[in-house]
């Protein structure tokens, strides 16, 4: 249901120009910056991948917006530049290989600093007096904000004196920075506000920005805003050799700047400071996007130029967005061990707070109808806490047509045409009729431990009853915590009993990866299936972040089984039980398959005499073969018993399958 590249072109170019006219000539955005970002991004995807698709008007091929307001316009001395975005060491990597194809042989010294989110804004004095206060506007023409700004109490009037920089008091000194809210302040106004009964401001950014934009001066000297430097700028550019020299000079001159900038020699020294300012991100004391990297010498920076609106001798490294936006693929439901039927958005890849997603729950029908939520729909996503992601709200703008509403229990219905679901009272959940919770978790219990998966020694039917009835045992993983004690204080165990259960459950602790998967009873998945996941994927964190498209990719897996595997790792609650596995040290363990049947599958039709036909799946297994339910066109034999069914054998003669007799069989896995 996803638009072709040009209609979501042109969708996304009509969006973010209204997007680009609030935040830039309104200052009243609707939404956060992220959100521009990622469909900014996604629209410079799509042009890059389909260049006949750009147009003049498309905001990827302009500067910014006409401004508005009574405000005087302003044209700056030279352009307030920005500065291309790079997300990992890769690009930065990239991006010091184009500067040295640029100036082969010349070694660079790295200047790297905070990216504050805040109004960009430039001071300017006149012999060391504050004349103008200019915005960054569209980068060439700004507006004259000086009254509001000479109400920050961090802004000074006149320029301090120190030794060995009074030339910046003598001609024009201009210092770029930007204003800020600081967080403690933020939330003290907000906290005001909530008492006396008015709205809550959004975020400490848009309201730096919307105060600066006030006529009223006497408005903007209440509230605590901050100007933070980043550039110092003379007429005579050698007065200012590096980027670090600036700091400096503005730091003489009684301006405040970060005191966490520093210039490094090396790529590897400057992304440690990368990570160490992420890990101290949420303890400073104002909001951040990122870091600054640039060449520190400024000749070489002005030698290296410009390429656009960006120059080639900096970067912003931005970190992962708190949110994102993607496209809805899909809908699907998970059945918890409940019987709890919870559904799930699957949606394109998108990295949000550091990881990539691709699902999230839905929590109920109550949330779907809440949201608006449609297959082919833009979402915004969000990670709640850091960790959980989910969708925060739906771009209806970018709606395809034929997208149509949710009918939760149609919905139910189609993916679960053998169950029946039900509804009580004020309940928000749709459940399986008549489901027991103890008695689904008893037989989810008794599966895992069964032979057929994990094959835990004492672990039958009885003892998972008691364990589940005393309520030692609330899920898979808490066999793992049992302790000798626990067990002993049920009347069904003396010691030699209870510590043969206990040993019997440590030795399992490493299990083969596909006996762990089958074992967690995940709909649609059997044995076969199981060893099949394992050995495409290898662990269970890579099974756990497989699209669709990659699990329909892997043989004798369509959509429905897709659909359910990513469906069970959607769901809070089985990514609790995983992580509580992880926290009890289980580990399973993937083991390559050997054996003289490795790249061999069978199918068996009709009836085996000398042994069962599980039996003789396991054996084929055991020497690293591959048993299939149906004649496919990589089938390698298929045994035919007692009782043949024709239709296999038509298969096998049309894909031209060996066919072979039981005694065959017996021969090639004795």
């Amino acid at each position: 249901m996803q638009n072709q590249p040009k209609q979501r072109a042109q969708e996304l170019r009509t969006l973010l120009s209204k997007y680009g006219y609030e935040y830039h000539v309104l200052d009243a955005p609707s939404v956060d910056d992220a959100v521009y970002d990622s469909l900014f991004g996604e629209l410079k995807k799509i042009e890059a991948q389909n260049p006949e698709l750009i147009t003049p008007d498309s905001p990827t091929q302009r500067v910014g917006n006409e401004l508005i307001g009574g405000f005087k316009k302003v044209t700056h001395s030279s352009r307030m530049l920005s500065l291309n975005d790079v997300f990992d060491v890769k690009e930065v990597e990239a991006w010091v290989e184009r500067m040295d194809k640029l100036l082969p042989g010349r070694s660079h010294e790295f200047f790297a600093d905070i990216k504050m989110d805040g109004l960009a804004c430039s001071l300017i004095y006149q012999d060391g007096l504050l004349t103008q206060a200019v915005t960054r506007g569209d980068s060439f023409v700004g507006e004259d904000v000086t009254a509001n700004v000479r109400t920050i109490k961090n802004v000074p009037l006149r320029l301090h004196t120190q030794k060995g920089f009074k030339n910046f008091l003598v001609g024009r000194t201009e210092i770029r920075g930007e204003i800020v809210m600081l967080k403690k302040h933020f939330e003290a106004l907000n906290k005001a506000r909530h008492a006396a009964g008015e709205p809550e401001f959004a975020n400490p950014r848009n309201l730096a920005a919307g105060t600066i934009r006030q006529l009223d001066p006497k408005l903007v000297a209440q509230r605590p805003l901050s100007f933070n430097a980043y550039d110092v700028l003379r007429e005579d550019p050698a007065e200012v050799p590096t980027n670090m020299f600036a700091y400096e000079a503005a730091s003489a001159l009684g301006i405040t700047r970060n005191k966490q900038a520093a210039v490094f020699t090396t790529l590897k020294d400057v992304m440690t400071f990368v990570n160490e300012v992420e890990a101290m991100r949420d303890s400073l004391p104002y909001n951040i996007d990122g870091l600054v990297i640039k060449v520190n010498d400024r000749a070489k920076f002005r030698e290296l130029g410009i390429v656009g609106k960006q120059p080639r001798a900096a970067v912003a490294y931005k970190y992962s967005p708190e949110q994102a936006t993607t496209i809805v693929k899909d809908i699907v439901i998970s059945i918890g061990r409940t019987g709890a039927a919870t559904p799930v958005a699957v949606f394109d890849p998108v990295v949000v707070a550091g990881s990539t997603v691709q699902h999230a729950s839905l929590h109920n029908a109550d949330e779907i109808a809440r949201l608006d939520i449609r297959v082919g729909d833009t979402v915004v996503i969000f990670k709640a806490g850091d960790i959980i992601p989910q969708v925060q709200s739906v771009v209806t703008e970018l709606r395809p047509k034929n997208a149509s509403k949710v009918n939760y229990e149609i919905l139910l219905a189609d993916q679960y045409p053998e169950l029946e679901f039900e509804r009580v009272g004020k309940d928000v959940v749709y459940r399986v009729k008549g489901a027991d919770s103890d008695l689904m978790l008893k037989r989810s219990v008794e599966y895992y431990a069964s032979k057929g998966s994990l094959d835990i020694d004492t672990l039958g039917e009885k003892n998972v009853v008691a364990l589940v009835d005393a309520g030692l045992v609330k899920d898979l993983a808490d066999m793992y915590a049992l302790s000798l004690d626990d067990v002993l204080a049920l009347d069904r165990f003396a010691d030699i009993s209870a510590r043969k259960l206990i040993d019997a459950i440590a030795e399992k602790k490493n299990p083969p990866l596909e006996k762990f998967i089958l074992g967690l009873g995940i709909r649609h998945v059997g044995t076969q299936t199981a060893i099949d996941l394992a050995s495409q994927f290898e662990s269970m964190e890579a099974l756990s972040q497989a699209s669709i498209e990659q699990l329909e990719a892997v043989d004798g897996i369509g959509k429905v089984v897709a659909e359910s595997i990513v469906a069970w790792f959607a769901d809070p609650d089985n990514e609790v039980l995983l992580e509580k596995f992880t926290s009890l040290n289980v580990k399973p363990q993937f083991i390559k398959k050997t054996g003289k049947l490795v790249g061999s599958a069978f199918v068996i039709t009709g009836t085996l005499s000398s042994m069962s036909r599980d039996n003789a799946a396991d054996r084929i297994r055991e020497l690293g073969g591959t048993f299939q339910s149906a004649v496919a066109k990589d089938t390698t034999y298929l045994v035919a018993g007692g009782k043949v069914g024709g239709s296999k054998l038509k298969k096998a003669q049309e894909y031209g399958t060996k066919i072979i007799s039981e005694d065959e069989l017996m021969e090639i896995i004795k």
